[in-house]
């Protein structure tokens, strides 16, 4: 049986007792997740597959550990400029064994509507909005009159 989950943005396809490393998620080594977003569900006789997701399945799997993948060198340079500039990244990750495939996703627990009454349900009236006059626009095609430039004395 297989499943192709997604989680950070990124899709896995995962089988019971395999080990995977994705995007960081919350949580200490020893830890048990759920994974709910299930794209794809399937064994040698079907396929079940979501649009986008299958609901009501969930995929569990145990944190192993959480780390940093390996270094990536990022190296920028415009040539004939003397600019280089040279970086170094570690992605934070978390180490997942996927433990069962397809469980069912536990719901979450349901919250009563309140009932209301005619008598409880107030309806405020909108407040009047203050509009300020309106401005007086110059009739189209007039222009407004330039005003002279001020007169300057010329140092000889």
């Amino acid at each position: 049986m297989f499943a192709v989950i997604k989680t950070g943005g990124k899709q896995y396809k995962v089988a019971e007792n395999d080990v995977i490393k994705v995007e960081k998620l919350p949580g200490k080594a020893g830890d048990k997740i759920t994974l709910d977003q299930v794209l794809m569900l399937g064994d040698d006789k079907d396929v079940k597959v979501g649009t986008p997701v299958l609901s009501g399945k969930s995929v569990t799997a145990e944190i192993l550990e959480q780390g940093k993948a390996d270094k990536i060198i990022v190296f920028k340079k415009n040539r004939r400029k003397n600019y280089r500039r040279t970086q170094g990244h570690r992605q934070q990750q978390t180490v997942l064994r996927i433990t069962s495939l397809g469980g069912a996703k536990k719901a979450a627990p349901k919250v009563e509507a309140k009932k209301t009454t005619a008598k409880e349900v107030t309806v405020e009236k909108p407040k009047a909005k203050k509009t300020a006059p309106a401005k007086a626009k110059a009739a189209p095609g007039k222009v407004a009159p330039k005003k002279a430039a001020p007169n300057r004395k010329e140092k000889k």
